[in-house]
């Protein structure tokens, strides 16, 4: 078991967790460990230390609290308010006072009002990754996902309770899911506040549970959605489906499903937002008589005039020809590179023909200064 004074750890996760991830830690450790679902030695124990971690963590200011004090309490030693080894709650282990509103509340009865657990409460969010080749992101599809998640019981309609019967307020903690502890300590007689040892903060007793969800309300379901990718989409944005993650507490509404993008990169193309970047390799021939080429896009070939005497490295614009602008109209461009290729070998013709070029362009050659290209592009000038 992990060290019950590092809530993270009681939580398993880590300490710059959201509050969400850390609501949905809280939410499938206590369902893994409640009394009333787990039987084996233990169980109740590690459900009290989840709870206390939650009570932390799942409040932002006493997140806060923990995170610049630690366990130990702003006094240094046991806790906050801790005295001769003495635990008066706290961070620390054993009873807690939640944070200073409620140390305030026990000494002069302000404090903050606490959440009503019969409340309607929002399900947690779910995130599905969902692969995309690099064409489907230009384009978008619409296909159909299938996951599994957290729904409303179909037996018992998520009050937990058989069919015919419904929860009760529970008896100890009269429906607030807390009970106020009273202890004799080296400062007086002290109350602190405990979740309720009868509905495990709930607020409410089943005294017949339904038979599927045995309680709680939930059964886990292979859930499917349409969805329509956007075109456009780029490795790494997400988009929100409302109501497609959990079901909530309490007839709340479901959470939300986040699908996260994956695009597989292209052996062709670059692409950079809208942009789509592409290189072409042309001759010697073709840059400086010029030339017509039939380049590929991500819509099909277009033609591109390639004019006489164009330099290596020389890029061209093909507008339209990139991708869709997701939050605009129209698409992109396309730039083309092109990249003179200098032949490795040539035949007897060939070479002929260049020292005719050469010759005709005033050059001097010797055949042990270097090859004919060498001369052609400035290496070796005389």
């Amino acid at each position: 078991m992990a060290d019950s004074k590092d809530y993270y750890k009681v939580l398993g996760v880590s300490r710059d967790a959201s509050q969400d991830e850390i609501k949905h830690a809280y939410r499938k450790l206590s369902k893994k460990y409640h009394p009333d679902l787990n039987k084996a030695p233990g169980a109740e124990e590690k459900f009290k230390e989840i709870s206390q971690a939650y009570e932390v963590l799942g409040d932002k200011d006493k997140r806060a609290q923990y995170d610049q004090f630690g366990s130990a309490g702003p006094q240094g030693q046991g806790g906050f308010g801790s005295f001769g080894g003495q635990d008066f709650g706290g961070f620390g282990g054993g009873q807690s006072f939640g944070g200073f509103d409620d140390i305030f509340s026990q000494f002069f009865g302000g404090g903050r009002q606490q959440a009503n657990p019969n409340a309607p409460r929002q399900g947690s969010d779910l995130q599905y990754q969902m692969d995309l080749t690099f064409k489907e992101a230009i384009f978008g599809k619409e296909t159909t996902i299938s996951y599994t998640r957290e729904a409303t019981c179909h037996t018992c309609n998520g009050t937990g309770a058989k069919p015919g019967t419904s929860p009760e307020t529970c008896h100890k903690c009269h429906g607030s899911g807390y009970i106020q502890i009273t202890r004799q300590t080296p400062l007086g007689r002290m109350q602190t506040r405990e979740v309720c040892d009868v509905c495990h903060g709930t607020g409410k007793e089943i005294k017949q549970k339904c038979p599927t969800c045995h309680g709680s309300g939930h059964e886990e379901e292979r859930h499917s959605v349409k969805v329509k990718v956007p075109a456009g989409v780029e490795d790494g944005q997400q988009m929100r489906l409302s109501e497609q993650g959990e079901a909530g507490e309490n007839g709340g509404p479901y959470g939300d499903l986040f699908i996260v993008f994956r695009v597989a990169p292209s052996k062709k193309f670059q692409r950079d937002g809208p942009e789509i970047y592409l290189e072409v390799p042309i001759s010697f021939v073709q840059a400086a008589l010029g030339d017509e080429l039939q380049v590929d896009t991500v819509s099909g070939k277009v033609k591109l005039k390639v004019p006489a005497g164009t330099q290596t490295n020389t890029t061209f614009r093909l507008r339209g020809q990139g991708a869709p602008r997701l939050r605009g109209n129209g698409r992109g461009d396309q730039h083309v590179k092109v990249k003179v290729v200098t032949p490795k070998h040539l035949n007897g013709k060939q070479k002929e023909a260049l020292k005719a070029f050469a010759t005709a362009s005033g050059q001097s050659m010797s055949e042990t200064e270097g090859s004919l290209f060498d001369k052609l592009f400035g290496k070796h000038k005389k």
